[in-house]
């Protein structure tokens, strides 16, 4: 802050005479008072006004210190710096809102001994600090002038100083009085002020203030700098329309252009022909309007473009005709989809439907299988097969709800969600869109993809579906919606409610050859640019490739199995070996390698305390084998096998069932309290879990505690309660082609999982005994054989 000088003449030493040791004290609440200086001040506080008329008749002196915190509304003599500026009161008024103006004249610096507040104004007793005489050597002169030149940068920077403060410190060569002027000119923090006020070495004194104004100097020139360059950006902005208007002039003489306002008139009549419905078409002509004030070049205006260029881009009215021919469809589908008879009935029942009723909204199909199984092309084929445009949105890892209700236009990059981009790529209002993998939708911080599907998905919302980027509703209720997942239970339970679970089946081993010699040889064949002269795989080799070297319930590990082969032979080709390759079982592994699987068999012989258990997994099928051993102990159970908590609950279903039967399944009391338990799932590095192995546990462990053994072509699954009853369970298409994989000759299955036998064809269950049991008791008397005769030392089986 500048400070203005008085015109009258400072006080002389007779006027003030020495100075008492005791004088009223006003508190700062933001400025710092320099000796020799004249500031004005504005004083409110009682107890300030007070002090300032106490210190009238005491030859107008007076103590200012600053205090440490400006809001402190009623310091104390803690609450102040302890060194301060007498100060004499040249002139005093008082204003009509209760405020004194006065202007005091800094005489000396002065530390604060004590202070009080006993006669109703605050009073502090003093101790004046003489100032030092300084003696004028080459390095005071030299510090004195780079203080004036800095001060003189100051001032050409932009700093306001009044010239009057400029002509006293020109003038001036005392360091201390030439500190205190530049100090009290600088705005310099209070903190750094009162540093300055504190510092009695005139010459330490002017170092300080040297290195403030220095700081200063810089701030400024980067100030100015920043100030110029924004001043040459407009002035850049400026020139650029000026010359692109003269431009346009000369391009409008030449006839090469048009108007700038054709650019408007261009966008309302594609607005006109888009024959939008109301609401989009008043946003759009709301931003034209927008877009008609803006320059043409400022940011915005590009914005307005894309979005205008989105809105008009989509395909309001614009329709592909449906061609649903049942015979046709269902040739199509049978043609790229070998099997999955009863997906491609449920297919056409909805085609069915919608043939005779074109308005229906219709079921939402989600086709849930393993990976490989043809979820994503039988979408792709339904699509070619009715004549719609096909749309393919993944949703794997999708954690953003922006992606599919889209971004507001408020955020730099915004863009519509997928949904409405794909309406985009198709070109029309009514494609067949997939959603793939919506079992795999993520949430977090950014929202819930999973819940905005449920306005697209559904009928009774999704005719006026509004994406955060357009702003206005858009009707999808015309889109057939194909969703796919590989299982249900991450599906949202919301969003599982309104779909049809259709479950789609891995393949046979017989399918998947059907399936390689109708499809996949063909297309690898193709893809390597061989032809038949050059490659034939026989049928044994296909097969061995499918047992040996895959284990997948869909084809597409198999597919590049064979694209190996293909490849190999290729390399042949392209070295100039033109002959003819046959591949069979014998040459496979010179191909492929070593196999990759053994073939599942059963066990060589019965055994105690190990039972055969059929799993289902993301690939498949499996044979699980549960072992039980006995040890010498107290009745523990240890599991083993890295198993989920639902298979060790089972286990101690088990064993408490068993504990409670003991004597109907002749098992000995003492074995429960001499012996401990360990049972183990083999292949321990991989995770287990699911409600499907509780009676194969229970089966190892009565073998196990009744030294009975467990018959080896005897494979189960189904889950037990405490009671002993046998609960359902899934995936039994799967289970029991792995059973038959394996040569396994009996299933045991739960008595309500019978009608899914039903629906397995029945090549595949042919050869198969299967045992429906309700309690486990039934699975004991199936499974068991007889008890031996005596026990094996040390708990040991064998």
């Amino acid at each position: 802050m500048t400070h203005e000088l008085s015109d009258e003449l400072p006080l002389t030493n007779e006027e003030t005479g020495d100075i008492p040791d005791t004088l009223p004290l006003l508190p700062l609440r933001d400025i710092v008072v320099f000796p020799f200086l004249i500031v004005p001040l504005f004083v409110q506080r009682e107890k300030s006004q007070r002090a300032i008329e106490n210190a009238l008749p005491n030859r107008r002196l007076i103590v200012l210190a600053t205090q440490r915190d400006p809001e402190h509304e009623d310091p104390t003599g803690d609450d102040l710096h302890r060194v301060g500026t007498i100060a004499a009161v040249m002139r005093l008024l008082k204003t009509g809102d209760g405020r004194v103006r006065i202007l005091v004249q800094g005489l000396a610096r002065a530390t604060l001994l004590r202070v009080t507040d006993e006669a109703g104004y605050m009073q502090a007793q003093v101790q004046t600090i003489p100032e030092a005489s300084v003696e004028m050597t080459l390095e005071v002169e030299a510090l004195v002038r780079a203080v004036k030149g800095l001060l003189e940068r100051i001032v050409t920077l932009g700093k306001q100083i009044s010239a009057e403060v400029l002509a006293i410190a020109a003038s001036l060569d005392d360091p201390g009085r030439l500190a205190d002027l530049c100090a009290s000119n600088l705005d310099a923090k209070l903190s750094d002020a009162q540093a300055i006020l504190e510092e009695a070495d005139p010459i330490a004194r002017l170092r300080r203030v040297h290195d403030l104004m220095a700081r200063e100097v810089g701030i400024l020139t980067v100030q100015q700098e920043i100030s110029s360059q924004a001043k040459g950006e407009i002035d850049r902005s400026q020139r650029e329309f000026y010359l692109r208007q003269q431009l346009k002039a000369i391009q409008q003489e030449l006839g090469e252009v048009s108007d700038a306002g054709d650019e408007v008139a261009a966008y309302q009549e594609k607005i006109a022909e888009a024959r939008l419905p109301e609401p989009a078409r008043e946003e759009a002509t709301r931003q034209l309007k927008r877009l008609e004030r803006l320059h043409p070049d400022a940011a915005e205006a590009g914005l307005l473009r894309t979005y205008l260029d989105t809105l008009l881009a989509l395909p309001w009215n614009t329709f592909s005709e449906d061609h649903i021919d049942l015979q046709h469809v269902k040739a199509v589908l049978d043609a790229d989809h070998y099997g999955l008879e009863k997906v491609k009935e449920r297919i056409l029942e909805a085609l069915a439907v919608r043939r005779l009723k074109p308005d229906t909204k219709g079921l939402l199909l989600c086709l849930v299988g393993p990976p490989g199984v043809g979820k994503t092309s039988l979408g792709r084929s339904v699509a070619k097969a009715i004549g719609r445009k096909f749309v393919h949105i993944s949703l794997g890892g999708v954690h953003d709800e922006a992606e599919i209700r889209g971004h507001r236009r408020t955020y730099v990059g915004a863009m519509p969600g997928r949904i409405i981009l794909g309406l985009q790529q198709a070109g029309t209002k009514n494609p067949l869109m997939l959603l793939d993998e919506v079992d795999k939708l993520g949430n977090d911080f950014r929202g819930d993809p999973a819940s905005a599907l449920l306005e697209v998905l559904d009928p009774e919302q999704n005719h006026a579906f509004r994406d955060n980027y357009l702003g206005v509703p858009f009707d999808l209720s015309k889109v057939m919606f194909l969703l796919t997942a590989n299982v249900t239970d991450t599906i949202q339970p919301a969003l599982r409610d309104r779909l049809e679970i259709v479950r789609l089946p891995g393949y046979t081993q017989e399918e998947k050859l059907v399936i390689a010699r109708r499809h996949l040889v063909p297309k690898q064949l193709a893809e390597s640019g061989l032809t038949g002269k050059h490659l034939a795989i026989t049928e044994s080799a296909l097969r061995m490739t499918i047992a040996r070297y895959t284990r997948e319930a869909g084809v597409r590990q198999l597919e590049r199995e064979i694209g190996k082969l293909c490849r190999k032979v290729a390399r042949r080709v392209a070295e100039g070996d033109s002959g003819k390759v046959t591949i069979t079982a014998a040459n496979l592994a010179d191909y492929l390698g070593v196999p990759k699987f053994k073939a599942d068999a059963i066990l060589s012989q019965d055994r105690i305390g190990v039972a055969a258990g059929l799993a289902w997994t993301s690939v498949g099928g499996d044979v699980m084998h549960v072992e039980a051993l006995l040890l010498r102990g107290k009745g523990g159970l240890l599991l083993t096998g890295k198993l989920g908590e639902v298979m060790k609950e089972s286990a101690h279903a088990a064993l408490s069932y068993a504990k409670s039967r003991a004597r109907e399944l002749g098992i000995e009391p003492d074995v429960f309290t001499q012996h401990d338990l360990h049972i183990h799932v083999p292949e321990g590095a991989i995770p287990k879990d699911g409600p499907s192995a509780g009676i194969t546990m229970a089966t190892a462990m009565v073998s196990a505690l009744s030294r009975r053994p467990v018959r080896r072509t005897v494979a189960m699954t189904g889950e037990i309660t405490l009671r002993g009853d046998v609960l359902p369970v899934g995936g039994i298409r799967e289970k029991i082609l792995a059973a038959r994989r394996a040569g396994i000759k009996t299933v045991i299955l739960p008595a309500q999982n019978q009608p899914d036998v039903r629906d397995i064809p029945a090549e595949l269950v042919k050869g198969l005994k299967f045992i429906y049991v309700q309690e486990v008791s039934e699975v004991f008397a199936a499974a068991l054989g007889k008890a031996a005769k005596t026990l094996p030392a040390k708990g040991v089986n064998k």
